[in-house]
């Protein structure tokens, strides 16, 4: 309040001569104080509301701001780390010279498939919902190289037979496909007479045609041995025994055949093979390791490539 409205205040009566005092008195007080110490304590107010872990001005150490969790140092450090520990996983699996990964037999190796992180990165084609059985192909099977004639057989067979159907309801009836063809023994197969034909077809489900074709290729087999001396030596010839490794990144650009699968689909219908179109080669040699189409960014792709090519 003014000097002027307390004075009119006291002539109108409102206050009395000794309150109209102490007001300007008051007041006077207050206007001192305000000009000689007042904007430095309302300075001191705000300095105060900082935060007390921030000062104007200060400067921050290198190693706080690179050891901060969640930098981009600590990242990189954490993705090093990763590639150590995969790194330590391969010398233990497979040893570390070159004459140990060709010195043993590729029969009796066992796939490198504890992913080197609980959710590993995968091939695109599987996601969050894909169905287990089909993960675990993908891990511990597709991309392998296969020496094995029966194994072989069985994969040639599982290709053409999800033909119309999907890899998983094919993997699903795996064992209902090694019982019906006694565990893929190409001899004993060739010799399944009509009669055996339907029963297998009725028992396990089976298309007759298919089961047909299973029967046809067996026979076939039996002669690609009497010619190479196993089916293995066959197969393999066709990419020179040596496992054909592609850099793909994005799964669109996996091809579903190639020229390779082509002329192997053009050489086993001219001998008489039955389901081995090149779409159907092509999932084949997927499945046998002849070609590791694991995406770049699977964690699957550098295991396989370091398999032997050999048996």
């Amino acid at each position: 309040m003014s000097r002027t409205e307390t004075m009119g205040l006291t002539k109108r009566g409102m206050l009395q001569s000794s309150s109209c005092n102490r007001l300007m008195d008051r007041s006077e007080s207050l206007k001192r104080d305000l000009s000689n110490g007042g904007l430095a304590k309302s300075k001191a107010t705000l300095e105060r509301k900082k935060s007390k872990s921030f000062k104007e001005g200060e400067s921050f150490p290198s190693w706080l701001i690179t050891e901060a969790p969640g930098s981009i140092a600590a990242v990189r450090r954490e993705q090093m780390a990763a590639q150590q520990a995969l790194r330590k996983l391969k010398i233990a699996h497979y040893g570390r010279s070159k004459s140990t990964l060709t010195s043993f037999n590729s029969s009796k190796v066992v796939p490198l498939i504890h992913p080197p992180h609980p959710h590993p990165q995968r091939c695109s084609f599987l996601t969050p919902t894909s169905d287990p059985v089909y993960v675990a192909y993908h891990d511990e099977e597709w991309g392998v190289p296969v020496h094995d004639d029966k194994t072989l057989f069985e994969l040639l067979t599982l290709s053409g037979a999800q033909v119309g159907s999907d890899w998983t309801s094919t993997l699903r009836k795996r064992n209902d496909f090694r019982k019906a063809f006694m565990e893929f023994e190409a001899e004993a197969v060739a010799k399944l007479t009509e009669k055996e034909m339907n029963v297998i077809s009725t028992e396990h489900k089976i298309e007759m045609s298919k089961v047909r074709g299973v029967v046809e290729n067996a026979t076939k087999i039996v002669e690609i041995k009497k010619v190479f001396g196993s089916l293995e030596k066959y197969l393999w010839g066709f990419v020179n025994h040596k496992p054909i490794s592609t850099n793909y990144k994005l799964g669109h650009k996996i091809p579903v055949k190639t020229s390779k699968s082509e002329s192997i689909s053009k050489d086993m219908v001219r001998r008489g093979f039955r389901f081995v179109g090149p779409t159907v080669v092509h999932s084949f040699m997927q499945a046998a390791g002849l070609t590791n189409d694991h995406l770049l960014t699977c964690y699957r792709h550098g295991p396989c490539t370091l398999l032997p090519t050999n048996p």
